[in-house]
């Protein structure tokens, strides 16, 4: 072992086990856990069967389970290995898709975004501020002003009305980073003089004033795991490195699937792939729908294309700002979010055609983000700033337009097949709503009732009594010999569960070292991520579990074998296999800079793909979109589109009336409102 590692700490898994079995079980991914899961796999016959880790999937298999269903899931990968690790990381309303006027698909958004914020995750979900650069005198102020002011109108309201809600709204000047309960403040506009005070790396010739408003931020990859785990808590069985391989039918139903088990070794080759019964079966398999489907032998009844989305991590230190930006591109708009030590910038949003599981950021990718938001910093950003770069896709409902950024944002739910539901598109923020529908629909082929979804009432694991925990993290931070900033730290990644990883470093103080390469996160977190979070390869810890690749300048690195090495006990890992997974995840960290160097897609999804997958995953490539129809109509003619111009013209003056009967009714709605979702799945795919 290495003195790196050393410092860091490592017990053996006996010891492991000692000092977290007072902690209970309920909700804990582990090795012996996936082994009696597999067994459960084997044996039981399933109402629901789920395919996808991912927040859809993983969502589906947690509204299942608390209507009281017998539940399994199963991802090839790792939970949230896909889109839900790689998205902005922000759970917001869609404030832009009020500009297109549909107001119902931004409410139900924002109504998930209380819930998150104030009663399912308020350890992993909190507030952000955002700045709006104003760049127009005048008429500007009053139209953008008037659609932050209906956005904040909705949310204010849900809030009120929501379950959970009863805490007054906090004032503007709490702090973004402390517990919060019910609504967000208001947006407030600010001058030019008093918008470059919030964030003085702009520059004064960029905007004439700004609007500040808030959104709510999460840490993507780790709500996703957390889910699951709650899933887990009500009873599903959840089972990670577990690839669909087949579909079973009798007379033309689906029946289940046959699951190959990719952790089973070359002895354990012959039995590695089970038939998994189930009466329903749902595929919220997200940008892979389309693979899914060819499982029955004919195209399925929806399609899903794929949209790149770059975002680049820079210090913190490089921006000098205490709010998030967000600005108009051409495109869309690109957004520059807090992210504790660093900037998040992004988001492209192009066209994707090649492997699914690792897209891959070329140098124009990189080029144009530093270009859309140098145009308006003082002092430009450079290659040398980025120390992260991280792509994901966009699962879209294709056949709208040839352009993603005009393809729908909504979710669809469809019968793919007697027994075989799938569910497709959607938005991170939204997820709860698109698994309660695609659980309504496969319930309507049971043959017993369910109870409706009661997922809005039910706190992810870690939330429950998180204020009271908070409130008490300086005995926390004593009894552990941590500093209070540190137990701040875990209880915002881990809520009351927190808990459980200071008894860790109790019962072994070494675990209290910070990670080489990686001082934020300590070694108890990576020893924890195996133990308790499903973590079954050195990739999952330094990639979702924390974010160590993308944060470290070297790219997880220097902490690649002092993971490897605490986490190796755990999972049973001798020195051979400590050193093929440190080789495996460096083959990962190369390949992925050599593809962020090409100008072109397709070179660097070669560069990408010069690495194996970690766990031997075949490459499949995006579903390539078919040609045009040029005889049939253009679905994007009718659309409403807003210029950037003065609402002087005559389309804007149209839209902006068309604005203000929205806000109408929308307000005149929140005084009747009972919290019920409006009819119909609309909702808008965060970036």
């Amino acid at each position: 072992m290495t003195g790196s590692a050393r410092s860091a700490g490592t017990v053996p898994l006996s010891d492991v086990a000692a000092a977290t079995a007072a902690a209970g079980g309920h909700g804990r991914l582990d090795p012996a856990g996936r082994a009696a899961a597999l067994r459960r796999l084997r044996e039981e016959t399933f109402d629901v069967l789920v395919i996808g880790g991912g927040v859809t999937g993983a969502g589906t298999a947690l509204d299942a389970a608390a209507r009281g269903l017998s539940v399994a899931l199963v991802e090839a990968s790792d939970l949230a290995a896909g889109t839900s690790s790689r998205s902005s990381k922000l759970i917001h309303g869609g404030l832009r898709y009020l500009e297109q006027l549909n107001g119902a698909l931004v409410r139900e958004a924002l109504r998930e975004r209380t819930l998150l914020l104030d009663t399912l995750a308020p350890h992993l979900v909190r507030p952000v501020q955002f700045l709006l650069p104003l760049t127009h005198h005048g008429w500007e102020r009053a139209y953008i002003g008037g659609g932050v002011l209906l956005y904040d109108t909705l949310g204010q309201g849900l809030s009120r009305i929501g379950p959970g809600s009863v805490a007054p709204r906090p004032a503007r000047s709490a702090s973004p980073v402390a517990p919060r309960s019910g609504g967000l403040p208001m947006h407030r506009h600010l001058t030019r003089k008093a918008a470059l005070r919030e964030f003085p790396s702009l520059r004064s010739d960029a905007l004439v004033g700004a609007i500040q408003y808030w959104d709510g931020q999460v840490d993507d990859a780790r709500h996703t795991m957390f889910v699951a785990r709650t899933a887990a808590r009500y009873g599903a069985v959840v089972v990670t490195s577990a690839k669909a391989v087949g579909l079973l039918r009798e007379e033309g139903r689906v029946t289940g699937a046959v699951v190959r088990d990719l952790e089973a070794g070359e002895a354990q080759a012959p039995g590695r792939d089970i038939e998994v019964s189930a009466r329903q079966t749902i595929s919220a398999t997200g940008v892979w729908t389309d693979d899914l489907h060819t499982l029955l032998g004919h195209r399925g009844p929806v399609s899903v294309r794929a949209s790149k989305g770059v975002h680049l991590v820079v210090p913190r230190d490089r921006l000098r700002g205490t709010t998030g930006l967000i600005l108009r591109t051409e495109r869309s708009v690109l957004f520059v979010i807090p992210w504790d030590d660093h900037w998040i910038i992004g988001t492209t949003d192009t066209d994707w055609n090649f492997d699914l599981a690792h897209p891959s950021a070329t140098r124009a990718d990189i080029d144009y983000l530093l270009d859309q938001v140098n145009r308006v910093l003082r002092d430009p950003l450079t290659h040398d700033d980025v120390v992260g770069v991280y792509a994901g896709l966009r699962p879209l409902l294709s056949g709208e337009s040839d352009d993603t950024a005009q393809l729908s944002r909504e979710h669809a739910v469809v019968a793919a097949a007697p027994g075989l539901t799938t569910i497709a598109g959607g938005k991170y923020t939204t997820y709860r709503v698109m698994a309660a529908d695609a659980v309504d629909a496969a319930v309507a082929g049971l043959a017993r009732a369910a109870p409706p979804s009661c997922t809005e009432k039910i706190p992810l694991l870690g939330a429950d009594g998180y204020q009271a925990v908070w409130n008490g993290r300086e005995r926390l931070a004593e009894r552990a010999g941590l500093r209070v900033a540190q137990v701040e730290h875990l209880l915002r990644r881990y809520g009351t569960l927190a808990e459980e990883l200071v008894d860790l470093v109790v019962a072994d103080p070494r675990l209290a070292a910070p990670l080489p390469g990686a001082e934020a996160y300590l070694a108890v977190e990576a020893l924890y991520a195996a133990s308790h979070e499903g973590a079954l390869r050195l990739e999952d810890v330094l990639t979702r579990r924390t974010r160590i690749s993308f944060e470290a300048a070297d790219r997880g690195l220097a902490a690649a074998r002092p993971v490897a090495e605490l986490i190796a006990p755990v999972l049973g890992w001798d020195e051979a296999r400590v050193s093929a997974e440190i080789a495996l995840y460096e083959s990962r960290v190369t390949a992925e800079r050599a593809s962020q160097a090409a100008q072109d897609d397709a070179t660097a999804d070669a560069e990408r793909l010069a690495a194996p997958d970690a766990r031997g995953l075949p490459s499949v490539r995006a579903t390539p979109r078919a040609a045009p129809d040029p005889a049939a109509p253009d679905p994007a003619a009718d659309a409403v589109r807003i210029p950037a111009g003065p609402p002087g013209r005559p389309p804007a003056a149209r839209a902006a009336a068309g604005l203000r009967a929205e806000r109408r009714a929308v307000v005149s709605s929140i005084a009747r409102a009972s919290g019920d979702r409006p009819s119909g799945t609309m909702t808008d795919l965060a970036s």
